[in-house]
């Protein structure tokens, strides 16, 4: 398996301070033990309108040269919502995330079904605002329903991706999946050799050992992307702890789920990215929210704890 650095991780949202530049990022991932780079596909880093394909292709020798893959990029799409026009839109993002996937050298572009999207407000970025909306939009329309659009979409997009020769990553994402069995139900309902599975362990409902052996073996070859995110600790006697936190709260810790969805993983001869996201509501110190070292510390803690797990 291969270690990736998420650039949503540096996107200047949740943290204080300024993104990073992608041409910025690759030289960090290079310089904390990254194998490569996924760029999350909105600004300030990977929006389409703003990378045309000469654009494209400079980062990619800026990332050879640094020798950086440009494994993935990353959509942050919603195909579920009422408005047919919306959908529309979000199907024209997509093609256009295609064409500069394919531009950019990568493999796989990262997809949801549904997303309730980021806010900036008042100052830092929160998820809180749209996901209370989402439900509230979609109350009027049944389950199959919303599943129906998401899968038209998704169909056509697919066809996009077998143009390009990119790969779709479907990923276990709320709020449509629940868990990985819907990831698979559409992936067969959509049947193109061209969408593909990405599972997260920190999105699976059930994190227990079986579970993840499981869900593994369920996916199998279609595994082509997974993440891995939370927060990182050294201890006193030099291990690393890693731990989720949910608003604000510190929950329980990531070490076991992780140890054991690696080992799922490459129980079913999974070789390819595990990228690294830091994409939550970060801490207060003296009533300010922490800035990019956070994010650097945690970055480069991430990186150690999960080579570990890979040669163990």
């Amino acid at each position: 398996m291969k270690l990736g650095l998420y650039s949503v991780t540096y996107l200047g949202i949740w943290y204080r301070g300024n993104a990073l530049t992608l041409t910025e990022l690759i030289k960090t991932a290079r310089k904390l033990g990254y194998d490569g780079v996924e760029i999350d596909g909105k600004r300030p880093h990977g929006n389409p309108l703003d990378w045309p394909a000469n654009r494209c292709k400079e980062l990619r020798s800026v990332a050879d040269g640094e020798g950086i893959e440009i494994h993935a990029v990353a959509a942050n799409n919603d195909f579920s919502c009422p408005a047919a026009e919306v959908r529309e839109a979000q199907v024209a993002y997509v093609r256009e995330l295609v064409r500069m996937t394919a531009d950019l050298g990568a493999k796989h572009l990262r997809l949801f079904l549904a997303w309730w999207g980021v806010t900036l407000h008042p100052k830092l970025a929160t998820y809180d605002i749209m996901e209370n909306l989402w439900p509230v939009v979609h109350a009027k329309f049944s389950a199959e329903e919303i599943w129906g659009w998401c899968r038209e979409a998704l169909s056509e997009c697919s066809r996009y991706a077998s143009e390009a020769g990119v790969t779709l990553a479907l990923q276990n994402h709320r709020p449509v999946i629940k868990d990985y069995h819907d990831v698979l139900r559409m992936v067969r309902e959509v049947d193109s050799p061209h969408l593909k599975v990405c599972l997260d362990a920190p999105l699976m409902l059930d994190k227990s050992a079986k579970a993840m052996g499981e869900a593994a073996r369920a996916v199998g070859p279609l595994q082509v992307l997974s993440h891995f995110g939370g927060e990182f600790e050294r201890r006193g006697d030099g291990s690393i702890r890693g731990f989720e936190r949910n608003d604000g709260v510190i929950g329980g810790e990531t070490n076991q789920y992780y140890r054991d969805f690696v080992a799922a993983m490459r129980g079913i001869g999974y070789e390819g990215y595990l990228s690294y996201e830091l994409c939550h509501q970060l801490p207060l110190v003296d009533g300010n929210t922490v800035g990019i070292e956070f994010a650097h510390e945690n970055a480069k803690l991430a990186a150690e704890f999960i080579r570990q797990l890979f040669n163990s």
